[in-house]
């Protein structure tokens, strides 16, 4: 009634607004229209299961480019993830000062730590397994020292200092960390480097590669999720585009009844690789 009102007493200035307003509203209409049609031409031509699926793969596809190298025709687990694609042999090298505190650390000294939660838990469970074998001993300790470095860094946002891990991080080590596992993103006019949800995937998956090459190819990825600070589900998309079998922990010390912990476990033949299940059926009314 107040168009019509306009359009028979209004002024010029109103008649004036009042057709803009009716072009905007048949050029929406128009946008719409023409949105809906093609949208129902892409539903009409590939099925809607098929765009669920196409999804879905997109999902393991963004995942997959954030994975350590696989070797699809690895003949043993060790070389499905090589141990030299994540960690280099200078860089290997490197961790050797570091890692001696955890190489001369004693089980009174384990608990203190267990106590102030100064370590992710995972480590702390491993360090209480460290081989009586002094060669051993050495390549698991620093193993465990790079790992609980890499979740620490993990936490972090912004990365605003030249040395985020602090002056006993190896340089070559602040290094790897800052070029392989920060993006670059521009901010009131300085680059900053920061850790995405994209790098914190990425960080993820060369946890679960590293934890695999320290307890022989098994772990439990509940204790790695909450060390990650991650969502189940995140944490179970990773673990299977890394092609893990994963299934329920039963039996193991240490897990009460009441745990429902999952175990990922990387044997070969690799399990084909599917899409992310998280597409529930819906329920009958």
């Amino acid at each position: 009634q107040m168009d019509l009102c306009i359009e028979a007493f209004g002024t010029s200035k109103q008649k004036r607004a009042l057709n803009s307003r009716r072009m905007n509203a048949v050029g929406n209409d128009i946008l719409n229209t023409a949105v809906t049609k093609a949208a129902a031409n892409i539903i009409d031509a590939k099925g809607v299961t098929a765009l669920i699926q196409d999804v879905a793969q997109d999902d393991v596809q963004n995942i997959s480019i954030f994975l350590p190298p696989c070797n699809e025709d690895a003949d043993k687990p060790e070389n499905v993830y090589k141990f030299e694609d994540i960690l280099s042999p200078a860089e290997y090298e490197a961790l050797q000062v570091p890692a001696a505190v955890f190489v001369n650390m004693t089980s009174e000294e384990i608990t203190k730590k267990t106590e102030d939660k100064s370590h992710c838990s995972f480590v702390l469970e491993e360090l209480k397994f460290l081989p009586a074998d002094e060669k051993r001993r050495d390549h698991k300790a620093r193993c465990l020292w790079f790992l609980d470095t890499l979740i620490k860094f993990s936490y972090l946002k912004v990365i605003k200092k030249k040395h985020p891990m602090g002056p006993e991080c190896p340089h070559i080590i602040s290094r790897k960390l800052m070029k392989n596992f920060t993006s670059l993103t521009y901010n009131n006019g300085s680059v900053q480097n920061l850790i995405s949800a994209s790098m914190k995937t990425k960080i993820t998956a060369y946890v679960i590669a590293l934890a695999l090459h320290i307890n022989n190819f098994q772990i439990d990825l509940t204790v790695l999720q909450n060390d990650m600070k991650l969502q189940e589900s995140k944490m179970m998309d990773i673990a299977k585009a890394m092609r893990l079998k994963v299934s329920k922990a039963k039996g193991l010390p240490g897990l009460e009844d009441d745990q429902n912990h999952k175990l990922g476990t990387l044997s070969l033949p690799l399990p084909v690789q599917k899409a992310p299940g998280n597409q529930r059926k819906r329920k009958k009314m």
